[in-house]
């Protein structure tokens, strides 16, 4: 636990000294990232998620003075890293003047969090001092260090602002989250960072105009951000010095960040994806909507992003199979065929290698005629069986091998396809309360065009015995 507040107003009376200059930005840049000192202290000062901040708003409410006479509210903010979920709790805390503790998940225990709770109970009791209680991570807490927060947020002993980059739903315990207000954080846009960046390079608590950025360098930063304002100012941070280390001082005027300063600080951009939470979830089901869709280029977008993040091929495969026969089936048979052998090979040789087994698989599949014909027979079936439709197996397809089945007329009228005419005799085959039901309706894609014209013919022979 730590009061945050300390750091930051130390930056604050340093920069804000009529007497600062560059000596004095620099000395606070040394006890602190930029990121750090270019936090926001109010609401004016926050920029993204307008959508919280709009008047009337519970976050503006809450920033504003509480939530009527109860109490304040607790929160949960989610959202991706860097859109300011930890500037949101420091914002609300500063305004109304309250006590600021935190925890990270990381490193807290049961016994942190009871204590938290029992002094911020001290201080409302004794002292009248309402406490904000920031919680980073909190998907990182077990279900019983989560349930240790109950007591304090339901007696409103601590507003709780908790930030997670996973939906709560899944990773944040049913009484806490029905405690708390869920606020969803936007991802920044790309003016959203280009601000930021220019208030970075002009703010007395930021570089004071140091530097002056080009506009390749400030393009550059913001498209490799990824929408993440803390990835964002870091890397303006590191620009920044190389960019001063070379600069001629006697030449006078701020250095000039250029975009080899920028490259040079940041050359990778920012994948948008977390392998336990939605970022997860969300391409994988972009990558199969993109094969659906037949948009190879989308597909192959998606594939890279996920292999970029460092998801297991092994996932991407089996979604692969499964894609080959939910979305391709019999419109292309050798879909199927392509995506097991991937799977295969991706188990054989692994990364880096397997990305190129697996965009071929992925073109393969993108480019296919497209049938669900298949999925929409068994789904069809499922549902006859699960409403309870399917008598008794005809009696001439029981079994008949077993001593006594034939005195039970098992397998009796049975007839052997292979003695009729093209292999198909006419017999029922499903139980009487279904027979003539159609389950597979081939469509006129691809290699299930054939299929379609040769199931017409097979089903009017079975029929022909009535």
């Amino acid at each position: 636990m730590a009061d945050l507040f300390t750091a930051d107003d130390e930056v604050s009376s340093s920069s804000s000294s009529s007497s600062s200059s560059s000596s004095s930005s620099s000395r606070a840049g040394a006890r602190a990232p930029l990121a750090v000192r270019m936090r926001p202290r109010g609401l004016d000062d926050v920029v993204g998620q307008q959508h919280l901040l709009a008047p009337g708003a519970p976050l503006r409410r809450l920033v504003e003075g509480g939530d009527g006479r109860a109490g304040p509210a607790s929160v949960v903010l989610w959202g991706p890293p860097g859109t300011g979920k930890t500037t949101l709790a420091h914002v609300v805390s500063r305004a109304a003047g309250w006590r600021f503790a935190e925890l990270s998940a990381v490193t807290a225990g049961v016994r942190d969090v009871r204590r938290v709770v029992e002094e911020a109970r001290d201080a409302r009791d004794l002292h009248g001092r309402r406490t904000v209680l920031f919680l980073d991570e909190i998907h990182r807490f077990t279900k019983a260090q989560q349930d240790a927060l109950l007591p304090g947020v339901e007696d409103r002993w601590v507003v709780l602002i908790a930030a997670t980059t996973e939906n709560p739903s899944s990773s944040v315990v049913a009484p806490l989250l029905s405690r708390s207000l869920l606020l969803t954080l936007r991802e920044l846009t790309g003016d959203d960072v280009r601000v930021l960046l220019q208030r970075a390079v002009a703010d007395e608590r930021g570089l004071a105009g140091e530097v002056e950025l080009s506009p390749e360098a400030l393009d550059h930063l913001v498209r490799v951000s990824g929408g993440d304002a803390r990835r964002a100012l870091t890397a303006l941070e590191a620009a920044a010095g190389v960019a001063l280390d070379e600069h001629d001082a006697s030449a006078g005027g701020p250095a000039t960040v250029s975009l080899a300063h920028a490259e040079r600080a940041l050359d990778v951009a920012a994948v948008r994806y977390d392998r336990a939470g939605d970022q997860h979830y969300d391409v994988a089901s972009a990558l199969i909507k993109s094969l659906r869709g037949s948009d190879v280029d989308a597909a192959l977008h998606y594939l890279a992003r996920m292999l970029e993040a460092g998801e297991d091929p092994r996932f991407v495969a089996r979604r692969l199979v499964i894609s080959a026969s939910e979305d391709v089936g019999m419109a292309d048979p050798s879909a199927l065929q392509t995506a097991v052998a991937a799977a295969q090979a991706v188990a054989m040789i692994g990364m880096p290698e397997a990305r190129i087994v697996l965009a071929q698989a992925v073109v393969h599949l993108a480019t296919a005629p497209k049938s669900n014909a298949a999925h929409l027979g068994i789904d069809a079936a499922v549902a006859d069986v699960r409403a309870g439709r399917g008598g008794p197996v005809p009696a001439h397809l029981r079994d008949a091998h077993y001593a006594g089945a034939s005195a039970l007329g098992h397998g009796r009228g049975y007839r052997y396809p292979h003695d009729a005419p093209h292999a198909v005799a006419a017999q029922q085959h499903l139980p009487d309360d279904l027979d003539g039901r159609e389950y597979y309706a081939p469509t006129d894609r691809g290699f299930e065009r054939d299929v379609r014209s040769r199931l017409e013919r097979i089903r009017a022979l079975l029929r022909a015995r009535r």
